[in-house]
């Protein structure tokens, strides 16, 4: 009864899907969001931070970082109205132009191949029907967000903090895909391959690939539904990989193709791209050089004020409630302390329903704001083995793992 719950909801996304796929390739001959940008533009914290407000297929107004490919991010304020990010608030980030804006469900196959014994090829309407449906909450963050907060400045997409979202998945567990192409005895890696596509023949494909234990691990899936509803277009419909608790590059959209490797793979997004130096800290000095790297992986523990934004009037002599939200690589939060004069002095926020070890975990705090004084609001959390963020910005080159404790400013009055 489950299954044939799941594909008349492949069956259902399908329909919608054509439905809006013209509008949406419509958008793109007009220029992506250009055309549907709305008066509203929101200034971030950050040198050339003013970001237009546009609304494509299937989602509300979003920031545009760029239009091609599509890139857009959720406002913070999203991330206070609950634990799970809507999908039509859900940040989008493509790394290739030639994105297809028209997908139809009944004919998507996805082709595992290589180092297996019986190459498949299967539909969405198989996977949901053929293997056991699975479900998990699990945070995607792009490996980038907050980016554009880093100093010195880095090259590449400057987001603010929104470049993430905690959804609901359901699809398949990668290794039961696995198990029946049948894994040869030299397998090592498996390599993902989705359905964008460069536009010029010397821009390499976007690959990304697993070791195989990370591959084979428990919770990893082959997802075909988010938040109770098929994926949207932009979140990579039909199919995408779920890798919980790593950063988002792994996490393939419009998944169509899973090769099994005998060799480390050395396609470039995987063997020169996403990488991070090799120490405990994943950072270096500016200007530091002939820095060994290592491919980014597991996500670091981070927490956000979400209630309040910086800059933000607050009003004096009655107790303020501060809410956030905190998370990490797949440990789990334990703690979230929180503190209303830049750090001096730390309370401990009282934290909301846990939904598992790689979802946001909702947090609360308060304190009695007097008139005319101004508050460094900061939220500092920790996870169950004891990582927790850090006061001092790390800094690379290529402006990932950013994890310092955020300083909201306010003023009362």
């Amino acid at each position: 009864m489950k299954r044939d719950k799941d594909k008349e909801a492949v069956d259902q996304s399908r329909r919608a899907l054509l439905r809006t796929g013209a509008l949406f390739g419509g958008l793109m001959l007009l220029g992506g969001g250009a055309g549907n940008a709305l008066a509203t533009t929101v200034r971030l914290p950050m040198a050339n931070g003013e970001r237009p407000l546009a609304r494509y297929p299937q989602k509300r107004a979003l920031l545009v970082l760029t239009s091609r490919p599509v890139q857009l991010e959720t406002p913070m304020a999203v991330f206070n109205q609950g634990v799970i990010t809507p999908n039509d608030a859900f940040f989008v980030r493509w790394h290739l132009a030639n994105v297809p804006t028209r997908i139809d469900g009944r004919r998507f196959t996805i082709r595992i191949h290589g180092r297996v014994k019986q190459p498949l090829e299967l539909t969405p309407a198989q996977l949901a029907s053929d293997f056991e449906p699975v479900e998990l909450t699990a945070v995607c963050q792009c490996s980038g967000n907050s980016r554009g907060l880093f100093e010195p400045r880095v090259a590449g997409g400057q987001w603010a903090n929104g470049a993430m979202g905690n959804a609901h998945w359901k699809g398949v567990r990668l290794r039961e895909v696995l198990d029946k192409a049948g894994l040869r005895a030299d397998a090592v890696q498996v390599r993902f391959n989705g359905a964008e596509g460069p536009t010029l023949p010397q821009i390499p494909d976007f690959m990304k690939s697993l070791d195989l234990d990370m591959a084979r691990s428990e919770d990893v899936l082959i997802a075909y539904a988010m938040n109770g509803a098929p994926l949207p277009l932009l979140n990579g419909y039909p199919l995408r990989l779920v890798v919980p608790g790593w950063y988002a590059t792994y996490w393939v959209k419009m998944l169509d193709e899973i090769e099994v490797l005998n060799h480390a793979d050395q396609s470039f997004w995987t063997a020169k791209a996403y990488r991070v130096p090799a120490n405990a800290c994943g950072c270096l000095k500016p200007g530091e050089k002939n820095v060994p790297l290592v491919p980014i992986s597991r996500m670091n523990v981070r927490s956000f004020i979400t209630s309040v934004a910086d800059g933000a009037q607050i009003p004096a002599g009655r107790k303020l409630e501060v809410r956030g939200i905190a998370f990490d690589g797949g440990f789990g939060i334990k703690r979230v302390l929180f503190s209303s004069d830049g750090g001096r002095h730390w309370l401990e926020a009282r934290l909301g329903k846990d939904h598992g070890k790689y979802s946001f975990r909702e947090w609360q705090a308060s304190f009695r704001p007097h008139k005319g004084q101004s508050y460094s609001l900061l939220a500092l959390a920790i996870n169950t083995i004891g990582e927790s963020q850090r006061f001092t910005p790390r800094w690379n080159p290529t402006g990932y793992l950013r994890n310092v404790v955020e300083t909201v400013k306010v003023s009362a009055v």
